[in-house]
């Protein structure tokens, strides 16, 4: 498949993915057991898609291991905090502005130009947010502190695109597969610890409740991988972007009811997705 149709199908998944955390701690699961239940199956995921890997590189992976302390890690915990306090919609604009902070640490580290287009492109995320920040009207369930938690969330996920994309040019020995596999035991990891830090009660109600999502976050973790280590980065990132629309679309025909989908958090989602694709293009 192309770059682009892995793109699609990875913002799509991911999209669907939030919808499906938020109908799961509907059902009164924790957050800390929700973060698990859904990285442990997402994990056997990027395990099948591993064993068909051309070739494992045990020394390549390390890199691959830590960037997974990011992102799944730390990102899915602070990922999942956010859909239980500020909704799925929300959290789905939120991660929308990685394109934005992936930049800045482009241009911070990697000596990256600033060219128009990615001024232009951050001017719209940061209309975005504002837009988002000014709704009138939430969900009984939104809480502020949900955003700050997608916020952090975010930034993990950019930090991590960076090594992966930097990773994916430089490290020829690693598949995508098992890549994504190294990131992904990482995260669940993380997520096995804080769980048993947290005390957080388990159950096979809940790992049920929780499965639609990790299935959707494991198919599309691998999705990007494959994506990013066959295209350019100005072709998948765009269409990596346009997981906001999905999610808050997805959250309108499913979450109506609780989500509270109004016309500014849509334009909030467009003018995010409208950046993101204009720093895909020119970065």
């Amino acid at each position: 498949m192309t770059p682009i149709v892995l793109g699609a199908l990875s913002a799509f998944l991911f999209g669907l993915m939030t919808v499906f955390v938020r109908l799961a701690l509907q059902t009164g699961v924790s957050a800390q057991a929700g973060t698990l239940f859904t990285v442990l199956p997402a994990f056997a995921v990027t395990a099948i898609a591993a064993i068909f890997a051309n070739d494992w590189s045990l020394g390549g992976l390390w890199p691959f291991l830590l960037a997974g302390l990011l992102a799944p890690g730390a990102s899915q915990l602070f990922f999942t905090f956010g859909v239980r306090d500020a909704g799925a919609s929300r959290t789905s604009v939120v991660t929308g502005t990685a394109p934005l902070f992936a930049v800045a640490i482009a241009f911070l580290f990697l000596d990256e130009p600033v060219v128009a287009g990615l001024v232009l492109g951050a001017a719209l995320i940061v209309g975005g947010g504002v837009v988002l920040a000014s709704e009138p009207t939430r969900p009984v369930h939104f809480r502020r502190i949900g955003l700050l938690f997608a916020l952090l969330g975010t930034i993990a996920f950019a930090v991590r695109d960076n090594l992966v994309r930097w990773l994916g040019m430089q490290t020829d020995a690693v598949d995508p597969g098992a890549a994504a596999f190294a990131t992904m035991a990482t995260g669940a990891t993380v997520a096995l610890v804080f769980a048993a830090v947290t005390r957080a009660p388990l159950t096979r109600r809940g790992a049920v409740a929780f499965l639609p999502a990790a299935l959707c976050y494991g198919a599309s973790y691998v999705l990007l991988f494959e994506a990013f280590y066959r295209g350019r980065v100005s072709v998948v990132s765009p269409i990596v972007a346009t997981e906001s629309l999905w999610g808050v679309t997805l959250s309108w025909l499913l979450l109506r009811k609780s989500e509270h989908v109004g016309p500014r958090l849509v334009l909030g989602a467009v003018l995010v997705v409208a950046g993101g694709v204009l720093i895909g293009v020119y970065r």
